[in-house]
């Protein structure tokens, strides 16, 4: 799989990128339709590096039969624009995957159907699995008698003991939300994230859970680990009901200025991730983008 370095990867990416855990990953998500592919069934994984769901590698685009699926992790908080974003996120895939010279050919082109498939793994309330449609938000839909254009994401909610089917049929999965639970029972516990990372990733190696893959990934693991959860963090604070705009408008004036106990915090907290994210090797304009803070903030930590 191709990586655009200038973004970093996400641990979902890297452990599906495997074609065999992928393939095990979807046969569970495809086996209430009674969809099952053997190995004879190939995978091709075309995850394209320069389409950026919240400028974050953390999906995998793959053709498997004659079905084009897009198999993205959703974390921090929920998104209701999820059909919205795919919409966009989709037609830049297609324009990666066809040559634009057919397009005016006289013979009609055949491409891949796609599936949208979204795994939440936040720590917010969501069902065990729900639809989204992009009909949803259309102005006035409802008084109209059909819809010219529609797309479906199907979720499920893949946190720990949340889809115990799935993670029947799914060892990876399953594996993989019981490391994602343990990191936050730690942090919970009162560990700083960083510790709470090791503790879990040795935790589940003694356990034999993901133990291959995290003893060949392991210092990797933590990094990536440690950026998701800082991103995440920042676009929960950021998106509260009127922070990106106090914030702006808060560091114009400076934090000496009387700013309200309560902005004063969110800035800090901000402050504290964009630190952490610029100590993680992620590049000043993508820290600013997550958290909102000004560059020239984030250049002075």
């Amino acid at each position: 799989m191709a990586v655009n370095r200038q973004y970093k990867s996400s641990v979902f990416t890297l452990l599906f990128s495997d074609p065999d855990r992928l393939r095990e990953l979807y046969n569970a998500l495809a086996s209430k339709r009674g969809t099952l592919y053997d190995e004879s069934a190939k995978i091709t994984i075309n995850t394209l590096s320069d389409v950026m769901f919240m400028e974050r590698i953390n999906d995998v685009s793959f053709t498997i039969d004659d079905k084009l699926v897009v198999l993205l992790e959703h974390q921090s908080t929920i998104n209701p624009n999820m059909a919205v974003r795919l919409l966009l996120y989709i037609g830049r895939i297609y324009e990666k995957l066809i040559d634009n010279k057919r397009l005016y050919s006289s013979k009609q082109l055949s491409i891949p159907r796609p599936e949208f498939i979204v795994l939440y793994n936040g720590p917010g309330e969501c069902p065990a699995s729900s639809v989204v449609k992009l009909s949803d938000h259309f102005e006035k839909a409802e008084n109209h008698d059909s819809i010219d254009l529609e797309l479906v994401v199907t979720v499920y909610n893949i946190n720990h003991g949340r889809n115990p089917d799935l993670e029947k049929q799914s060892r990876t999965l399953a594996d993989y939300a019981l490391l994602i639970a343990k990191i936050r029972e730690y942090e919970t516990a009162g560990l700083g994230l960083e510790n709470a990372l090791k503790k879990a990733i040795n935790w589940c190696i003694k356990q034999d859970t993901l133990r291959v893959f995290l003893e060949t990934n392991a210092s990797e693991v933590q990094n990536m680990l440690l950026t998701e959860w800082n991103m995440d963090d920042a676009l929960a604070v950021r998106y509260e009901e009127g922070v990106e705009d106090g914030l702006s408008q808060g560091l114009s004036q400076g934090l000496s200025q009387g700013l309200s106990q309560g902005l004063s915090q969110v800035i800090q907290k901000q402050l504290e991730i964009a630190r952490n994210m610029k100590s993680g090797g992620v590049p000043e304009n993508q820290i600013a983008g997550y958290t909102g803070l000004p560059v020239g903030e984030i250049a002075k930590l």
